[in-house]
């Protein structure tokens, strides 16, 4: 892969993304306004997460903001959840901790030891549930109600993550979670709420594996079953800030046509959890109308601008430019269907890695300083295969 990066821009008159941001300064890196990083969920594939931290942390790059979802909230907890200095060796010990020590057969599929794992479960994470064992049909209420217990990963998170620091908002943390009365979905943000162990237990409750979670009495499912990039987060906020926000895919959708039920079976999840490149488009074009807004009000004369209802009208636009940076996990030889429980030392070591690479070639490419279109308020940039 090329370390040249890919704009959806037109070529329109434009201005350099200093004019377009004021920037912020991380360790000598010139970044036009907040840092955002996203993470979607995956479970095992989450190891492609902190390999991107890993890159951001030895940049002197720490995020200002970290969205996430299921394991994207949990690594993003890990991250708000400590000072800089300690983030990565919470990462490591959380990582270190899921490890599935069995031997990795070179050139098969890891099917046989991921089968073991939905049989074991992983220490610090998952453990089998035997309230399970009273059937599909046993009425052992929705807290119960799964394959699982995840009250290992409590303790884990309990260890790993200090919740006073996140409630002191250092660093912003903001993880999705799907009520299981309403099927709407709900971003907990430590900017207006205090954040504790439920919040990211709910946001990693996929069902039937595990069990929801109560927020404050309402039962909570996986984020993932409706937003598992909730990139939109950041596009809808209010207010508004220029950013750079690393969108982090560990599902990769695009690949060859599928010729087996296995095969087939993986390109479901695949599409199933991947990031919708026509939500992202969508917000786009959101976007620019906002930009669109602001440059009509500016050529208004201002008594016209003035005006109570004009400026009423005027309040939906916006000046703010983002540049999405996406990182996308590669797709590992003999991955299958149960990639997302390859806790192996291998593929944990390999995904890390991947995104390490990736996102050092993407720092030192720094997309974020070219030059922007004033009325295209979204700039997506990616590594060219």
């Amino acid at each position: 892969m090329a370390a040249g990066t890919k704009n959806t821009a037109d070529q329109r008159q434009r201005k350099p993304a200093s004019a377009a941001a004021s920037a912020g300064t991380s360790a000598g890196i010139a970044l036009p306004g907040q840092t955002v990083l996203v993470l979607q969920g995956g479970g095992a594939l989450g190891a492609y997460q902190l390999g991107v931290y890993e890159a951001l942390h030895e940049a002197g790059i720490e995020p200002d903001w970290v969205i996430g979802t299921s394991i994207g909230a949990i690594n993003g907890a890990i991250i708000a959840g400590n000072p800089p200095e300690q983030r990565l060796l919470r990462l490591n010990e959380f990582w270190q901790t899921t490890q599935h020590h069995s031997r990795h057969f070179p050139g098969g599929s890891n099917a046989l030891i991921n089968m073991l794992t939905m049989a074991q479960g992983i220490p610090g994470f998952f453990s089998p549930n035997p309230s399970s064992w009273f059937g599909l049909n046993g009425n052992t209420g929705i807290e119960q109600a799964a394959y699982y217990s995840t009250a290992p990963l409590r303790k884990t998170l309990e260890a790993l993550v200090d919740f006073d620091y996140i409630n002191e908002r250092h660093t912003r943390l903001t993880v999705g979670a799907v009520s299981a009365l309403s099927g709407e979905m709900r971003y907990f943000d430590s900017r207006d709420e205090k954040i504790n162990v439920e919040h990211i237990m709910a946001s990693g409750a996929l069902p039937p594996a595990f069990p929801a979670v109560r927020v404050d009495g309402e039962p909570y499912w996986d984020g993932g079953l409706y937003s598992n990039t909730p990139i939109e987060a950041v596009l809808d906020d209010k207010p508004r800030r220029d950013s750079v926000i690393f969108s982090v895919q560990v599902w990769n959708p695009r690949g060859p046509e599928a010729s087996t039920l296995t095969q087939v079976m993986g390109k479901l999840k695949d599409i199933q959890y991947a990031s919708r490149s026509g939500h992202i488009e969508r917000q786009r074009q959101i976007h620019r109308l906002r930009h669109v807004i602001r440059e009509l009000t500016l050529k208004l004369p201002p008594e016209l601008r003035d005006d109570p209802e004009c400026r009423e009208l005027s309040a939906w636009g916006c000046g703010t430019t983002m540049h999405v940076i996406k990182l996308n996990a590669p797709v590992l030889d003999g991955e299958d269907h149960t990639k997302d429980l390859d806790f192996t030392s291998r593929g944990i070591r390999t995904r890390r890695q991947a995104g390490l690479d990736e996102t050092r070639s993407m720092i030192a490419s720094r997309p974020w300083t070219a030059e922007v279109d004033p009325i295209e308020g979204v700039m997506i940039h990616e590594i060219q295969a």
